[in-house]
């Protein structure tokens, strides 16, 4: 299969029913209905499907299903991996090179460690060195606590078995003009912060992997095409749009709204998250619904 990372990526969430148990059937239905409307591919075991909460059996399903509905519909899957040390992520990734619906893998900067920008760029050497399948670093440093700048992300970029880069630094920050000012050939940066994704793309960012896509997956899709046919009075009308969208649904812990909205749609069987994460308030429900209902059919 041809793996192409640009357009939009929903990382799928993971449904659970009433009992606390996987909901497959909503799952797979969840992603069918993304890529009905133009999604790109899927990501699973991203953030917002709470992998740390899943069991290594439950985890493996949702694999399973999302890998099926990929290979069906022939589409890329990024599977998120890694994220502890080098060793550790080294032996998640290992579990990957089987399935050849896997076009990346989804591996963050190790949490807590703050290595440094040498280490890090150390660490994903041994990583592309021995991946079965390309990486995606995702840089989401409010949670790993460790920055990079542009020089490093370029250097990291140039690696042989790097894909691109999720860029979720909570910002529109220097260092992601300064990589799109010169992308390294190749090498796909995908927005990472839902709300800043018009801007990113405005930059010449090849798409997103986004959570809110859940919620609205055809507009998502019809922005990242507005910009890319330079059409920038209706890429940033949409843009601020989807952005306030964007923002109701991180009103509350992620996915919490997001499974919230879903619920309320009746897509999947509850809005169940598991701890240390709470179900989202139905104030923070019902303004991402009163927002979805807001958006305008088109944009002229």
């Amino acid at each position: 299969m041809d793996h192409d990372l640009r357009g939009i990526f929903v990382p799928l969430i993971t449904p659970f029913t009433e009992a606390d148990t996987l909901a497959l059937d909503a799952l797979e239905a969840l992603a069918h209905a993304v890529l009905d409307e133009g999604a790109a591919g899927l990501v699973a075991l991203g953030t917002t499907g709470e992998p740390a909460a899943l069991e290594p059996a439950e985890q493996a399903a949702v694999v399973e299903v999302c890998a099926r509905v990929s290979r069906e519909r022939q589409v890329p899957l990024v599977v998120g991996a890694g994220g502890g040390g080098t060793r550790q992520s080294l032996a998640a990734l290992a579990e990957l090179g089987r399935r050849p619906e896997v076009a990346a893998a989804l591996t963050t900067v190790p949490a807590f460690v703050r290595p440094g920008q040498a280490g890090v760029l150390a660490h994903f050497e041994q990583l592309a060195a021995l991946s079965p399948v390309p990486l995606i670093v995702y840089h989401i440093p409010y949670r790993t606590g460790q920055q990079l700048d542009a020089e490093t992300l370029r250097a990291i970029a140039l690696l042989p078995g790097i894909a691109g880069v999720k860029y979720a630094t909570g910002a529109l920050d220097p260092q992601a003009v300064a990589l799109l000012a010169d992308p390294p050939p190749g090498f796909a940066v995908l927005a990472g912060d839902d709300a800043v994704l018009s801007p990113l793309l405005a930059l010449g960012a090849a798409g997103g992997i986004l959570a809110s896509a859940h919620l609205a997956t055809g507009r998502f899709v019809e922005l990242t095409e507005a910009w890319a046919a330079g059409e920038t009075a209706r890429a940033r009308e949409l843009g601020h749009r989807l952005a306030g969208l964007s923002a109701a649904a991180f009103a509350e812990p992620n996915p919490a709204v997001v499974k919230g909205v879903l619920h309320a749609q009746g897509r999947i069987p509850s809005a169940a998250v598991r701890l240390p994460l709470l179900p989202a308030s139905p104030a923070s429900v019902t303004a991402a619904l009163e927002l979805l209902d807001r958006l305008p059919v088109s944009i002229w």
